[in-house]
């Protein structure tokens, strides 16, 4: 007879699921910092439906997403999960990169088996959509996309995680848990936002200029970069993180701490401020042609600030070049030069995550051992509300962190 409650450090026999679960929750009550919002406690394993699996976590990868979470802006992730999925538990498990052992899988999942070991990519839509079904919509685009362990609840910090079928992947053989969970998301958005959108994939000797480079989505943007033959430029804001950069495969490395200009763009009718911008911008756009040749601009710019730079890679990309974004971490409301935007018949390209395809071309580069997953921090379950916790104070190292889940 099955056991009601593991420890993390018992093994759990494959393909028996018990009752209850460990889980680090998020509630109502307690937003605010992670360190205090993050707490561990026991709930129900969740059961799954006929296009679901459960997996066994091993480790579980950190992510922006589940500061946000806890801290309860911009959306209540709680809330969300009650009114969008009529999830009545009064939690959130966050995690939305995750390695681990298949214990369970529904009907109409056919790609993996119990046993299997597998990472998790994050992307979730209506599976029986017509229209996807037809592939006349691209998932991630579709209405009902989500991202799981942010949108949909039960993620991967927790013993046991529920997820749709054709999320799971192969586990890299060569890698251990740890390091399997640390790329997935990074890597296959960055993946999506460089080579998912015709007419601007990278080709060979492309320029790439890559803002945030010593991050967890800049490390995954150099090393694919540098594996479709382009030539990337890394955006830092500290010079220790330079040969970091470097060693991944940046041609060079521009520190934005050597200018001042970011930020919205000054009115056009002010001619002193504007002018004042325009200097500073040129200004980063020589740094770039001093790495790339004179004249050489970027074909594409590897966007997730925003607010602050955004101004700066609509100017600093080539005519007819893209700039790509998939966040905005100082902020959403970004201003754009549209004189240089359309006279110089540029695409400003919104990405958001990836589909199954995208996701798989990923992992496959992964398994072929092509790209280092760039984990930086490993720490134990009990810990995830620290490691969210730095991040937020933005003290964590660069590349990414994870934490184990089920050791035993």
């Amino acid at each position: 007879m099955a056991k009601e409650l593991y420890e993390l450090n018992e093994a759990i026999p494959t393909g028996e699921v018990p009752k209850k679960m460990y889980a680090m929750t998020i509630r109502e009550d307690r937003f605010g910092e992670p360190k205090k919002a993050f707490q561990k406690e026991v709930v129900d394993v969740p059961e799954i439906g006929p296009d679901d699996a459960l997996v066994l976590v091993k480790a579980a990868g950190i992510n922006y997403n589940n500061v946000w979470a806890a801290l309860g802006i911009p959306l209540n992730m709680v809330d969300v999960h009650r009114k969008d999925q009529n999830d009545q538990s009064g939690f959130h498990i966050g995690g939305s990169d995750a390695s681990g052992i298949v214990y369970k899988i529904g009907a109409n999942v056919k790609n993996v088996k119990v046993g299997d070991e597998v990472v998790v990519h994050c992307g979730m839509w209506d599976v029986n959509n017509a229209d996807i079904k037809a592939g006349k919509v691209d998932p991630i685009v579709h209405v009902s996309n989500r991202i799981w362990g942010y949108e949909v609840n039960y993620g991967s910090f927790a013993q046991f995680t529920k997820l749709q079928g054709h999320q799971l992947l192969p586990k890299p053989k060569h890698m251990n848990w740890e390091q399997s969970a640390a790329y997935m998301l990074v890597g296959a958005t960055a993946y999506r936002m460089l080579m998912g959108f015709p007419e601007h994939t990278v080709r060979k000797d492309d320029v790439v200029l890559i803002w945030g480079g010593a991050g967890g989505l800049g490390s995954m943007a150099i090393q694919i970069v540098r594996e479709m033959g382009g030539k990337p430029i890394a955006v830092i804001s500290e010079a220790n993180k330079v040969d970091y950069c470097k060693n991944l495969g940046a041609i060079g490395v521009i520190n934005r701490k050597d200018f001042n200009h970011w930020g919205m763009l000054p009115h056009w009718k002010d001619d002193a401020k504007y002018g004042e911008w325009l200097k500073g911008v040129r200004a980063f756009g020589k740094a770039i042609w001093e790495i790339a040749g004179k004249g050489v601009s970027p074909r594409i710019v590897f966007e997730h600030p925003g607010e602050t730079t955004i101004p700066t890679s609509a100017y600093v990309v080539e005519r007819g070049g893209m700039v790509v974004i998939c966040a905005g971490t100082t902020g959403y409301n970004a201003t754009v030069d549209l004189r240089y935007h359309w006279m110089h018949q540029k695409r400003l390209q919104g990405s958001h995550f990836a589909n199954d395809a995208q996701a798989t071309a990923f992992n496959n580069l992964v398994l072929e051992k092509r790209i280092d997953p760039c984990l930086s921090k490993t720490v134990a379950f009990d810990e995830i509300g620290d490691l969210h916790q730095i991040m937020y104070e933005n003290k964590h190292p660069h590349g990414n962190m994870v934490s184990t889940v089920q050791v035993g």
